[in-house]
């Protein structure tokens, strides 16, 4: 965790904002999405921050990642701008996918993004795909998957540790356990650990801390480091918390209030304060005012997004081929 400190102090104040960014992005949907302004269906990353800056703090444009129904972490973490999404989500016609993908499918392949998607463990294929791009075309790209535990059981994804292993392909598995798969514990479903599926392919895994940014960021650059130099892939178990629900709307029934409780007390971004504090590196008026720089850019972004037009009936059958 020591190679996190040693992050240049620039590198540090990047990692705390974008971090923050996700929080205060995924607060707003949460308040506009409970005042019935959103449409379609929403999930959210809060709590969830260290893994997605941890893991994309390595990640170049060159570099593709594919995410899941719980994309906007992902994005934001990724460098995707916080307007275009914000009017995405709203279905405007100046979204980042002409407001037809919405939040469950935001993508942005100038940044590397592949796409937020609602099929379940979809991902890993993708990013196979990525990789084995990068790697024939000699790049020097890396291909991330993030995940759930519930996609974790899902075929594709075993599957896709297989190509990988056998094709040497450069991808990093990390598997975001919130503990449920929806409603579903991942205690009770998940035969066996990640780190012994991942093992079992022959593919080196390791299990994170994803409430920890610095742990994330030294798990997943060791990783990287080694797919980009011919290593092969890997995979992170990264154990961490949603603090919402798992969709909005979500009554959460299945979670003792105290359990929700214990996982706020271990907020990423609050321990991530600490220790750049503890180290004399940042002060809290100075990420204070990160703070506040952020809450205006989100409610700025807010504004225009619920001000601007909805697609009109010719934007129906735009962006839907592409012409080769």
């Amino acid at each position: 965790m020591a190679s996190g400190l040693q992050l240049s102090r620039e590198d540090l104040g990047t990692a705390y904002r974008r971090m923050r960014t996700i929080r205060v992005f995924e607060d707003v949907v949460h308040t506009e999405f409970s005042a019935d302004t959103v449409p379609g269906f929403v999930h959210l990353y809060a709590g969830e921050e260290a893994s997605g800056v941890g893991v994309c703090m390595h990640l170049e444009d060159r570099d593709a990642i594919a995410s899941t129904h719980r994309g906007h972490g992902h994005c934001i973490a990724k460098g995707v701008e916080t307007g275009p999404m914000m009017h995405e989500i709203f279905g405007r016609r100046d979204g980042i996918c002409g407001g037809k993908g919405g939040s469950m499918h935001i993508a942005d392949l100038s940044k590397g993004m592949l796409g937020a998607n609602g099929i379940v463990g979809a991902g890993a294929p993708l990013v196979c795909g990525a990789a084995l791009t990068a790697k024939t075309l000699k790049t020097g790209g890396v291909a991330v998957c993030f995940y759930g535990d519930g996609a974790s059981n899902q075929g594709a994804v075993l599957e896709s540790y297989n190509l990988a292993r056998i094709w040497n392909l450069p991808v990093i598995f990390v598997a975001e356990d919130n503990g449920y798969a929806e409603a579903t514990a991942s205690s009770w479903s998940v035969g066996g650990t990640q780190i012994g599926r991942g093992e079992g392919f022959g593919i080196p895994s390791r299990e994170v801390d994803g409430s920890d940014f610095f742990a994330v960021y030294e798990a997943s650059g060791e990783a990287i480091e080694r797919a980009r130099g011919g290593g092969g892939p890997a995979l992170l178990h990264v154990k961490l918390n949603r603090f919402y629900g798992h969709f909005e709307g979500d009554a959460g029934t299945y979670r003792l209030p105290e359990e929700v409780a214990q996982a706020r007390q271990r907020d990423p971004i609050d321990l991530f304060r600490g220790r750049v504090m503890e180290a004399s590196l940042f002060s809290a008026a100075e990420l204070d005012a990160v703070d506040s720089e952020i809450d205006d850019e989100i409610e700025q972004i807010l504004a225009a997004a619920k001000a601007a037009p909805m697609p009109v009936e010719a934007d129906l059958m735009t962006d839907v081929y592409n012409t080769y």
